[in-house]
């Protein structure tokens, strides 16, 4: 190419780069004046409705989910090891979620498996030295499912990108620029296979995550019309944008047509029932006075002013820790109409690890698996 042609081109190539925004990108009183003024672009219940459907559109174009395929197979399961726990079941579980690549994760029964509901539980970022003692195989995050179980629910915890199983077979976290694409990939996958266990309820599908999960959870609920309830934990926020490129490394919040924070994109739900946790000691810390109202005026575009709550914990950090767990119990038993008194943490033991590996001696990593880090052709 000539010089002064590739000089003329540069700035148009620069131009049409993705634009993205991660983490702390504004202060909060921006984040309201901004928000403020996309009101008066989408302040009706028909404007929101469009503005909800290009958000949604968005994301799946920016992480190139789009076009989706237009019927999917449940994936191909792995099931095994099944322990038997006071009041409920524990199995450990893969998804083939795309030709040789797989998801571990674990699948929590309730004893009573007819008309279940279902919740899908994400977890957040944390320490990767060990990863049988993080993430899914959290104390923490036995605790959630089993109480979920005890209630009634259906529940299936999983890992993200480069953490528990995944990191065992090499893949890295926020390194390779699609690990938001596979990770809200594997998140509508989990929920192909929830939905296809027998006893199932369609109607009461729920997800709920903290942190980098938190995101995992809303961008599902935003993208998928089948989750009826989404509980983010200390991460919506008007002006923080996530920090990790699983969250905020793909251009989803900026688009040709519009801009959108992660409390609209949480907003897209409505007017299903969404329960936002937060605390005084991280980004959520304003959404009392700043992100929650905002929520209230777009369900109330729909009457719904009373679908969306709000847990705040201002004496508290950035974590899923019991009280806020037991906030989303009863968030759960309100939306799903089950007793969040049986959510009883107290006889829910957490499991050692090693024992809830969906991939062990006996159930090696198959042959046909994709290498680690490799771009996963998804379908």
């Amino acid at each position: 190419m000539k010089p002064m042609l590739l000089a003329l081109l540069l700035p148009v190539i620069a131009f049409a780069e993705p634009e993205l925004r991660q983490g702390r990108f504004h202060t909060p009183e921006q984040a309201k004046a901004e928000m403020d003024a996309r009101w008066q672009d989408y302040g009706t219940r028909e404007g929101w409705e469009k503005r909800a459907a290009a958000i949604r559109q968005g994301i799946l174009e920016g992480t190139g989910l789009w076009p989706l395929p237009e019927a999917r197979k449940p994936p191909v399961v792995i099931r095994h090891s099944e322990q038997m726990q006071a009041g409920y079941t524990v199995e450990n579980v893969t998804l083939e979620t795309a030709p040789g690549f797989y998801l571990c994760g674990n699948l929590y029964l309730p004893e009573a498996q007819e008309r279940m509901p279902v919740v899908l539980c994400t977890h957040g970022h944390g320490s990767m030295k060990d990863a049988l003692a993080r993430g899914r195989f959290h104390e923490s995050m036995q605790k959630r499912c089993g109480a979920l179980a005890k209630m009634g629910c259906a529940v299936f915890a999983y890992d993200m990108i480069g953490y528990g199983e995944s990191a065992v077979a090499g893949w890295k976290h926020g390194v390779s620029g699609q690990e938001l694409r596979l990770q809200l990939w594997n998140s509508m996958r989990a929920l192909d296979f929830m939905l296809s266990l027998p006893g199932a309820d369609a109607t009461r599908v729920a997800v709920t995550g903290e942190s980098g999960g938190g995101t995992q959870a809303f961008l599902l609920a935003a993208v998928d019309d089948r989750v009826t309830a989404s509980i983010p934990c200390v991460q919506v926020s008007s002006w923080f944008y996530g920090g990790c490129a699983c969250e905020s490394g793909l251009p989803i919040h900026v688009r040709p047509d519009h801009v959108a924070n992660n409390a609209e994109i949480a907003a897209v739900i409505a007017p299903k029932p969404l329960l936002v946790i937060s605390d005084g000691k991280d980004w959520t810390q304003h959404v009392p006075k700043l992100e929650l109202p905002h929520l209230q005026r777009i369900y109330g575009l729909f009457g719904k002013e009373d679908a969306v709550e709000n847990a705040h914990f201002a004496d508290e950090g950035h974590d899923y820790g019991p009280s806020k767990r037991t906030a989303m119990y009863r968030f759960v038993g309100k939306s799903f109409s089950l007793d969040a008194a049986k959510a009883d943490e107290a006889s829910v033991v957490a499991l050692p690890g090693a024992s809830l590996r969906a991939f062990d001696g006996t159930h090696p990593r198959p042959e046909t698996e994709v290498p680690a880090n490799s771009e996963a052709k998804l379908y």
